[in-house]
């Protein structure tokens, strides 16, 4: 009689189709069972090399004998079961950066790929998260209109020209009024700064008889 990886009897026959089959894992000391096959998804990787007994890979195997790899278990379960089906599965409390770690460590190629792509599209998410968009409406005469669009700056992008007519006097010569609408984005945490970037009332009356032109 043979003893099998946990400790029980079975026959001679059933010991070497066991043993050929399944492979068990301790993972920073919690164990892990699964298939051959399944540690053998990409035969570059440190799983295949340890299943097929690879002579340079040292590996001990604890009371069960399963083989001890010092890692981080948590995430070996993701690890795991992309081997299993392809697919990257990943609990929200769990970190793509530690995942990526582990991938590497590994060895795993496809995976590494695709946690790197998870963690591009996450930052890009991120970012457009932080941002807003905040526009500034300038009043300016006729004259000073080109010379204030050329030198917009610091992200400022225009949107929109409003004229307003010529209501107002300045000096002895009646100048066309326009409303000039700029936009950028920017980060949420400045909101508080951007208070300053509000048109005054002069330009609120402005925008208004414009809306209503």
């Amino acid at each position: 009689m043979a003893v099998n990886h946990t400790g029980g009897m079975e026959n001679g026959t059933d010991a070497r189709k066991s043993s050929s089959k399944w492979i068990r894992l301790n993972v920073g000391g919690t164990h892990f069972c699964t298939t051959k096959v399944t540690l053998a998804r990409d035969p570059h990787s440190f799983l295949y090399r340890l299943c097929h007994g690879d002579p340079d890979l040292s590996s001990d195997q604890d009371e069960t004998g399963a083989y001890l790899i010092d890692r981080d278990a948590t995430y070996f379960g993701p690890v795991l079961n992309f081997l299993r089906h392809g697919k990257l599965v990943l609990d929200k409390n769990l970190a793509e950066e530690g995942l990526l770690e582990e991938a590497e460590f590994y060895n795993i190629k496809d995976l590494i790929y695709l946690v790197k792509d998870r963690i591009v599209e996450r930052d890009r998410e991120r970012d457009k998260a932080s941002m807003k968009r905040v526009y500034r409406v300038l009043q300016c005469h006729e004259d000073e209109l080109t010379q204030m669009v050329s030198t917009l700056s610091d992200g400022w992008k225009f949107e929109q020209l409003i004229n307003v007519g010529s209501s107002y006097t300045y000096g002895n010569e009646d100048h066309a009024e326009f409303l000039c609408v700029v936009s950028r984005s920017t980060p949420t945490r400045v909101e508080t700064n951007e208070k300053q970037a509000e048109p005054t009332d002069r330009g609120k009356y402005l925008q208004q008889k414009g809306s209503r032109m």
